[in-house]
């Protein structure tokens, strides 16, 4: 009989870089907020250029990690996935929830070129769904001919989620307007709000609360009514 209880250890080869600064907010896929762009830091043996040669041919890669801020919460067979309006359960395995038998996730993402700095490799990345420093366990390149598969059923996540329409007030307008990064991160803003991050039994709901997320070194303050949001307030860390 063959030994069920096998574990196995898993080192990083690398930690993502990105605007999340927290799990609130982020897209729940890659792509969704196309300007919110990041960097893959390589370490250990992984973080050297031989590691990475010939990867400028491709121009996405898969990216394997770990949801390494739910791994002490365990799992259940079922889940509420967020567009199925977090009332209906699931099976684990017909879902992308976070919470899984052995936190491991995946997403395609947009390689933009490789930076060497002193004895540091990076990958420079597109859109991406992963909070700052997110462990990287593998990568791997993007097949388009084995990996695309045009007449693929999507089952309760076939189309992509609606967007609300985001909208700055003057205050946090003035509160941006110095910033060095203000048009991308003005962007940002736009694009993870407009996914309308709250629960998913608040969707398509007005409600009195002021919401905040932590992007990049600010704490973006928003209010959300039926069909758009507000940002209220931007304040640096």
């Amino acid at each position: 009989m063959k030994n069920t209880s096998m574990t196995y250890h898993i080192d990083p080869v690398g930690f993502i870089q990105s605007p999340y600064k927290e799990k609130f907010a982020v897209p729940r896929q890659p792509r969704l907020a196309p300007s919110a762009t990041s960097r893959l830091k390589l370490v250990g043996e992984a973080n050297s250029p031989e590691a990475v040669r010939g990867i400028e041919q491709f121009s996405h890669l898969w990216l394997l990690f770990l949801f390494d801020q739910n791994l002490e919460a365990g799992w259940r067979p079922t889940v509420r996935p967020p567009r199925l309006g977090g009332n209906e359960r699931i099976g684990v395995f017909a879902s992308r929830a976070t919470f899984r038998p052995n936190g491991i996730g995946m997403s395609a993402v947009e390689l933009k070129g490789v930076v060497q700095e002193g004895n540091q490799t990076y990958l420079e990345l597109g859109s991406i769904d992963l909070v700052d420093n997110t462990p990287i366990i593998d990568i791997k390149p993007y097949i388009p001919y084995s990996d695309s598969i045009p007449d693929a059923l999507g089952g309760f996540a076939e189309k992509e989620p609606d967007v609300l329409n985001v909208y700055l007030s003057i205050e946090a307008q003035k509160s941006l307007s110095s910033h060095p990064q203000k048009a991308q991160i003005e962007a940002v803003i736009k694009e993870v709000l407009g996914q309308d991050p709250r629960p998913a039994y608040k969707k398509g709901k007005a409600d009195n609360k002021e919401y905040a997320v932590n992007l990049f070194d600010l704490n973006v303050k928003f209010t959300v009514d039926s069909n758009s949001i507000t940002v209220t307030a931007i304040d640096r860390f």
